[in-house]
């Protein structure tokens, strides 16, 4: 077997045939993707508007201007991992296919697009949760808690839609204006820029976020002070953390899910549909269905919007997740209907007349997997949840140990319902590719599995925006503790004066802390989506991988049985590469959460009213650098190791890529759902219970600090990384097929050696030492 065995995705003979409505349709799409971002900027220009006292915006840009300064760091380790990438790509391009050198450089230009889309949307998402924290902080002294939902809302849908609406317009103007000869290599181009962005950003967000959240927490057992405390100097960045893992990471996540499972699904069209015509109907009903997901979601906004606004506006009492439910389901049934028109109307006559009702079934499992499965994380993560309550209730008797227990028994229990969930509903997708699909196309179920994936992502808006929700709300709750607004003589006068209203202090703190439960609960509903989005879209492209290998299901299937050993040691390698993955991106919290911990307990001075901006900047510094050390790591360890076991079998590295997938879709679960139950019992103990500063919140306090890295870090960075690993596989695989077999088996062992180094370091480089 040789590289001609294996060819990217070739677009000239769909452009050939692609009719006059086909052209118009896609012409049609841009202009839906500019509309969505106006949607997008519209609501940017709203939330900057509104009004917001000095105290809390002088917060909220201190805030947004250090994570300015951690973001162009993160942008300058980019540039060079993409040379990295780049060279690798410039070798199977220009080295193995023989294009010529203009091609390459549109190829590595388009890349650079890709990871300019994952850090841009990143960037805006970060830039408007920082306005929209202290508008939301703010608007809370009106003594309604309407403005306290709205805002982070109105927020996070202003990201998801400007998110989807750039991706699908890159996409699509590689599909009608890149010459068809390019447009497929251009497609991986984009596809591994965007993965790479989104993995580095995703997990050094991650570690970030934790390392600081854990060091300001801690401060609360140790010290007795309360959450967000002015004096705490690491609060700030804590604050930044908030935003640089739970705004810049999913931001950059969600762009870069749903431009890889866009390409796995074009590759698997034009390797597994033989019939260009069926090519040609295929990929403009996919694109159309994208777009008329993201014309859903704005619809779906402004209906619950204006649901929610007549039912709460004048109310002093709501219950926050509420809303938020009605949206996700609201965007749901519309985006189903809507299939099915579209469906209709594009390709009524695709196959016997009946795979239009079909496909659009199949689609609908996944859109409605994205209102089932937050339903079902609500039943682990809620403050209203058994679960919850049941870690409450074994904090107040047992501690922290029966409280870290109780987390680890709702973690594992919500793995095996939300993977019940994900099974019936591929099996029903399943059970319709068997209706005469085979009659279009090659293994028609892997392609049902990807347009799952793809219904996943049909709510891609609403799904980023409830996502989004959770860093806004959080950071909310702190700055109204660090403006010390209710300390500034005349305060009520000023902004009776000003603002025109009385300011309600006492209700505002209630408000801010339980949506900051409503944040906790669907930043976990979002987690699930995304990961399940990233395993069975990976399920395509490992598709993609295997009929090239065995051109076309024809030959060397023998190869991927447990019989075939290479392929069964495989299955045994992405398991082990799990755990290692989970674990060292533990360590690097672990480690870095130390040394915060000791430099605030040093530095922290409770006689004054404020940190010093230089001990917040330290502890800032702090989280940089062990968020920097521990994602070169992890990301250079996982480049190697799939390099390595690319060269070292084909077969080995397909079960391998398999086992990776289902190994990290169980184990993101359970972290994800297991940190976030240990969360909202704390915030059971604080809002609910009124216990702050008790021995059971003290147990609560130590669960969240055990679940913070298990959700924000470990859980999250697993998806990106899945991703990669099978795109970047793709041409890693190409290139080992090309080189003899002595010469591929000596890279093999050379990038496994490589990749143990920074294994090592992942942990004997991060560990505390010893003290002498």
């Amino acid at each position: 077997m040789n590289s001609a065995d294996l060819k990217v995705p070739d677009l000239s003979t769909v452009h050939l045939i692609f009719n006059l409505n086909g052209h118009l349709a896609l012409m049609l799409g841009l202009i839906v993707c500019v509309f969505g971002s106006f949607f997008g900027m519209f609501q940017y220009g709203q939330i900057k508007r509104m009004p917001v006292h000095k105290s809390m915006k002088d917060v909220s840009e201190l805030i947004y201007t250090t994570c300015k300064t951690y973001l162009i760091q993160q942008g300058k380790f980019l540039l060079i991992l993409e040379v990295l990438i780049g060279l690798v790509m410039v070798a199977y391009f220009g080295w193995l296919r023989h294009y010529d050198t203009g091609r390459v450089i549109l190829i590595l230009i388009c890349s650079l697009i890709g990871i300019a889309g994952s850090y841009g949307v990143a960037w805006f998402g970060m830039r408007i949760n920082t306005l929209a924290n202290s508008r939301s902080a703010f608007a809370s002294l009106r003594g309604r808690p309407f403005p306290v939902y709205s805002i982070p809302l109105r927020a996070g849908m202003s990201i998801g839609m400007l998110l989807i609406s750039i991706e699908l317009f890159v996409m699509l103007c590689i599909l009608l204006f890149i010459s068809p000869d390019y447009a497929g290599p251009c497609f991986i181009g984009f596809a591994i820029g965007e993965s790479l962005g989104a993995s580095v950003l995703r997990i050094a967000g991650g570690i970030f976020t934790k390392i600081a959240d854990i060091g300001s927490d801690l401060m609360k057992i140790a010290l007795n002070i309360k959450e967000d405390d002015a004096r705490n100097p690491g609060v700030i960045a804590d604050c930044v953390g908030d935003n640089a893992g739970d705004s810049v990471g999913p931001t950059a996540d969600g762009f870069e899910t749903y431009g890889v499972t866009g390409v796995a699904l074009i590759s698997f069209i034009l390797l597994g549909v033989k019939d260009p015509l069926n090519q040609a109907q295929l990929l403009v009903w996919i694109f159309s269905i994208g777009l008329i997901m993201l014309i859903a979601s704005a619809l779906s906004y402004e209906i619950n919007h204006f649901i929610a606004e007549t039912k709460y506006a004048q109310r002093t009492q709501m219950k926050f997740e509420d809303p938020l439910t009605s949206l996700i389901w609201i965007t749901s049934l519309i985006s189903v209907a809507l299939t099915y028109l579209a469906s209709y109307i594009l390709i009524p006559n695709l196959g016997d007349g009946t795979i239009w009702w079909k496909l659009a079934s199949i689609i609908s499992c996944g859109t409605l997997a994205g209102a089932l499965i937050p339903e079902v994380v609500k039943k682990f993560t809620s403050m209203d949840s058994a679960f919850v309550k049941n870690i409450y209730q074994c904090s107040k008797k047992g501690g922290a140990s029966l409280n870290i227990l109780a987390g680890l028994v709702a973690g594992n229990f919500s793995a095996f319902w939300i993977g019940l969930v994900i099974v019936v509903l591929m099996a029903t997708a399943y059970f319709l590719s068997l209706l005469g699909m085979g009659h279009l196309m090659l293994a028609p179920a892997v392609f049902a599995f990807g347009l799952v994936a793809f219904g996943f992502l049909g709510m891609g808006p609403v799904t980023i925006a409830v996502d989004s929700y959770g860093p806004v709300s959080d950071n909310a709750q702190s700055i109204y503790e660090l403006s010390l607004i209710e300390s500034i003589p005349g305060i009520k006068e000023e902004i009776k004066r000003d603002f025109g209203f009385k300011p309600d202090f006492e209700n505002a703190k209630e408000y801010l802390e339980a949506n900051d439960g409503a944040g906790n609960t669907f930043k976990a509903t979002a987690k699930p989506v995304l990961i399940g989005t990233a395993v069975v879209g990976a399920t395509t492209m490992i598709f993609s991988i295997i009929m090239v290998l065995t051109k076309g299901l024809t030959v060397h299937l023998e190869n991927l049985s447990l019989l075939y050993p290479p392929f069964f040691l495989g299955l045994l390698s992405g398991g082990a590469v799990i755990y290692w993955f989970t674990g060292a991106s533990i360590q690097a919290v672990t480690a870095g959460a130390y040394h915060t911990v000791h430099y605030i307990k040093e530095h922290i001075k409770l006689d004054g009213e404020r940190a010093l901006t230089a001990d917040s900047t330290k502890v800032v510094e702090i989280c940089t650098r062990f968020a920097q050390e521990g994602m070169i790591n992890l990301f250079l360890t996982i480049l190697f190791l799939t390099l390595s076991f690319a060269c070292l079998d084909p077969f080995y590295f397909i079960g391998y890529l398999i086992s990776i997938a289902i190994f990290g879709l169980y184990q993101a679960i359970f972290m994800a759902n297991a940190g976030g139950a240990w969360d909202n019992a704390k915030k059971l103990v604080e809002v609910t219970y009124k216990e702050k500063g008790t021995e059971v919140h003290a147990a609560t306090v130590v669960g969240d600090t055990v679940g913070d890295p298990f959700k924000d870090t470990s859980a999250v960075s697993l998806n990106p990384t899945i991703k990669f690993t099978t795109l970047f596989g793709l041409l890693a695989i190409e290139i080992s097929l090309e080189l003899n077999r002595g010469f591929d088996t000596a890279l093999a062992i050379i990038f496994f050696a490589i990749a143990l180094i920074f294994l090592y370091r992942s942990f004997y480089k991060m560990r505390i030492a010893a003290d002498s």
